[in-house]
């Protein structure tokens, strides 16, 4: 049975298409990976088929009273609410339920034998849709999703609005799993996941018996909860059966075998044209060219896509700093109250140190102290010389109405617009979205952007806060390896082993130091 239906779909942003006559299909209970570079439109087509966006051309059309659950991290979460509060609000349709079923036993007292009768058949089916749906344990059903992501190590009780960014988020994954919808939408839900909690996430996911479509770059984490793969490129969206790796081997297969027929066809091309110049003059052989023309002329031609561009990342190096990178003294961070006991830490030139563990413990906190940006609690941090820092933060919030271009320009005013346009195509972004604003770009694009002045700036520490978030695998692949090519100093934090694994020189645990209980 078809769950949703998409017929002929079209869209563009400007003169710069996304999808051209795209159609897609999505049946009851399949587990469906939505891959493809930075840019293709991921993340656009969950909007198109939410509502959220209008397409220019085609249909979106899903079953009767099927229930769509959407992982949307711009979602607001309303203040003064607690956590436990708001993942019960994943249930507020059985609370309706429950309300109306004691407004019926109001009106029973006063009701005619008649109306008792039919108060009394609408309480009964009330209260078997409360029975069905485990009303009656909901509180325990909170309590298992929240221990699963990692919830109830902050406390329950907590006001949402003291969140930080993947706190928030986990309680808005928390509450669309509760939910349980009829199909699940989720937008790269590992971004802001720590790997226990991304390990909890994977089996959920590979129990859950609806349909789902995921958008992730996280390769281990698709391959194991997918068995069908769309794939968007060139404006199209292309099915394939099985994991990631399956799909990549009969994509390459593919790939080579249109390559082979698109030689053969332009040699015939090039054959028969060469025979129709050499014969249409000659009496004795025009027919036979005019006929070799009119072949031509039918012709289906092959065209290959054109090449992306790659990205490419090479770091610019700043003059050596001194040995000492940075030492604390009895540091303790947080801001209403302390995330860290009394800290002695030390960090030298060359050291590479990756920061992990769970989300809320205070690692962008560690980070923003060391840095200065926010003052500790107590304790002090001592920073070595001819230091020139490239921070990567996690979030920027501040919404961005210039273009590419602009942005790189003001980062850059000696540069020339060629120079601009190089530079930003380095990094992997095509013409269209070197002019488009970085408002209408793709998380991963963004990050791009974001990457284009971190490389062109001369640094020698590089402090990098979950950098590969919404990167596509090429570009994750290339950073990594500039990061291992950079003879500067890193401190990272990164959820991903894969990538901190064979890179780092040294890996801080977090979670050893810090107040909160695990």
């Amino acid at each position: 049975m078809s769950v949703l239906t998409v017929k002929n779909l079209s869209h563009g942003f400007g003169d710069r298409a996304i999808f051209h006559d795209v159609s897609f299909r999505l049946l009851k209970g399949e587990h469906i990976g939505l891959v493809g570079a930075n840019g293709e439109g991921k993340s656009t087509f969950m909007n198109i088929i939410t509502g959220k966006l209008e397409p220019d051309e085609g249909k979106v059309e899903w079953s009767k009273k099927v229930r769509v659950g959407y992982l949307d991290q711009h979602t607001v979460l309303e203040k003064g609410l607690s956590m436990r509060d708001a993942l019960r609000g994943a249930f507020q349709y059985l609370f309706d339920l429950e309300t109306e079923m004691n407004e019926i036993c109001d009106q029973m007292a006063s009701a005619s034998p008649e109306e008792l009768e039919k108060l009394l058949e609408d309480m009964g089916t009330i209260q078997d849709t409360l029975t069905n749906n485990d009303f009656y344990t909901l509180d325990s059903k909170v309590e298992e999703v929240a221990r699963g992501l990692g919830l109830t190590d902050i406390g329950l009780e907590r006001d949402v609005q003291d969140l930080s960014g993947g706190q928030r988020t986990k309680v808005l994954l928390a509450k669309l799993l509760l939910e349980k919808p009829d199909i699940l939408l989720l937008d790269e839900p590992t971004n802001y996941l720590d790997e226990q909690h991304i390990e909890w996430l994977k089996r959920y996911l590979q129990e859950y018996e609806n349909a789902f479509i995921l958008i992730s770059h996280d390769i281990p984490f698709l391959n194991s909860a997918v068995n069908l793969i769309y794939h968007m490129e060139n404006q199209e969206l292309n099915r394939y059966v099985g994991d990631y790796h399956n799909f990549l081997q009969v994509y390459e297969v593919k790939k080579q075998q249109l390559e082979a027929a698109y030689k053969k066809q332009q040699q015939e091309i090039s054959d028969l044209k060469d025979f129709v110049a050499r014969n249409k003059a000659r009496v004795s052989t025009r027919n036979m060219a005019m006929s070799r023309q009119k072949k031509l002329d039918k012709m289906d031609v092959i065209e290959l896509a054109k090449e992306k561009p790659k990205p490419e990342f090479n770091f610019k190096e700043a003059r050596t700093p001194s040995k000492l990178i940075f030492e604390t003294k009895d540091l303790v961070i947080g801001y209403d109250e302390p995330l860290s006991r009394p800290l002695d830490l030390r960090m030298e030139r060359g050291q590479k140190i990756a920061l992990v563990g769970a989300n809320g413990i205070g690692k962008t906190t560690l980070l923003k102290s060391i840095l200065g940006e926010i003052k500790p609690l107590s304790g002090k941090v001592e920073r070595g010389d001819f230091q020139e820092i490239g921070y990567f933060e996690q979030e920027v919030k501040t919404a961005n109405h210039h273009t590419c271009i602009e942005e790189v320009w003001n980062e850059f005013p000696s540069f020339t617009q060629y120079e601009v346009r190089a530079a930003l195509a380095k990094c992997g972004l095509t013409t269209k979205h070197i002019e488009s604003k970085v408002e209408v770009l793709s998380g991963g694009e963004k990050a791009k952007v974001r990457l284009c002045k971190l490389i062109n700036n001369e640094t020698n520490i590089l402090v990098l806060d979950e950098p590969t978030n919404h990167l596509d695998v090429e570009a994750k692949s290339e950073l990594k390896r500039a990061l291992k090519a950079y003879k500067g100093t890193i401190l990272i934090i990164s959820h991903e082993p894969e990538f901190y694994q064979g890179l780092v020189t040294d890996v801080w645990n977090c979670e050893s130091w810090t107040t909160k209980v695990f």
